[in-house]
């Protein structure tokens, strides 16, 4: 297992749900050693991290501590003009053949579609799809289908097939484009992330977020205090990208 999986797979058992059926697990351990008292304390933390976190205002809390960050990005941007659109995976899934026959849109679909905007716009007139996947399609091919399916020519879509992560995905972009001057798509809470990687590596580029979460004001007062699945979902991702943001230095290694 390399270190990206690693780290992925250590995010992943230190949310909920994962979490939670980790420290079930523990609690269980510890009852059969005789430590009901600590196993007790164990259950109600794991709890109290899945409850604290699904609360609505802990989710606006993360997500803006991110969003307001890449408001402040996108309003510096330049209007125009720019030599390449770079859109970052993870916006759709690949087709896998036979049991997936099509690419499927994910939560974050939103990239492809403000790309294929931006790029009608004629605010660049080239669009780089960054993403890798199996033998059978990659994620770039994925969002080339997807983004010809909205208008955009194929002739001015730019694969880049080969990368797995937002380090990869920058590092095989600045091969393709290298001084030019890139106008970056990803989502919202990704952005920070994205653009201290972008910018570690020298690229000359500036923010076009998407994908926004909604907060606080959008809802019914008595949804701020009823836990729900989806803010469980966003204060996940939120804290997935502070978390990689402030103690993932691999990114370091794109410095030139």
């Amino acid at each position: 297992m390399n270190l990206f999986y690693f780290l992925k797979l250590l995010a992943q058992l230190a949310l909920p749900p994962a979490s939670l059926a980790l420290g079930l697990l523990v609690a269980g351990v510890l009852m059969l050693v005789g430590l009901r008292r600590l196993a007790r304390v164990v259950v109600a933390l794991a709890i109290a991290e899945l409850l604290v976190l699904a609360m609505p205002p802990v989710s606006d809390f993360l997500m803006a501590s991110l969003q307001d960050q890449t408001r402040v990005h996108a309003k510096a941007a330049p209007a125009c003009c720019y030599d390449v659109i770079v859109v970052l995976g993870g916006g759709i899934a690949p087709a896998r053949p036979p049991h997936i026959p099509d690419p499927h849109l994910t939560d974050s679909a939103d990239r492809i579609w403000h790309a294929a905007r931006l790029y009608r716009r004629g605010l660049a007139p080239r669009i780089i799809v960054s993403g890798g996947g199996s033998a059978e399609m990659s994620e770039a091919v994925a969002m080339r289908m997807f983004l010809t399916d909205l208008g955009v020519p194929a002739e001015a879509i730019v694969i880049e097939g080969a990368s797995l992560n937002t380090i990869e995905n920058i590092r095989q972009v600045r091969m393709l484009v290298k001084d030019g001057r890139i106008a970056l798509v990803t989502s919202a809470s990704h952005m920070p992330r994205a653009l201290r990687l972008a910018r570690t590596a020298g690229l000359n580029v500036a923010a076009f977020p998407t994908d926004w979460a909604p907060l606080e004001e959008e809802r019914f007062w008595w949804q701020n205090w009823v836990p729900s699945l989806n803010c469980l979902s966003i204060s996940s991702v939120a804290l997935v990208e502070i978390m990689a943001n402030t103690f993932d230095r691999r990114g370091d290694s794109l410095a030139l």
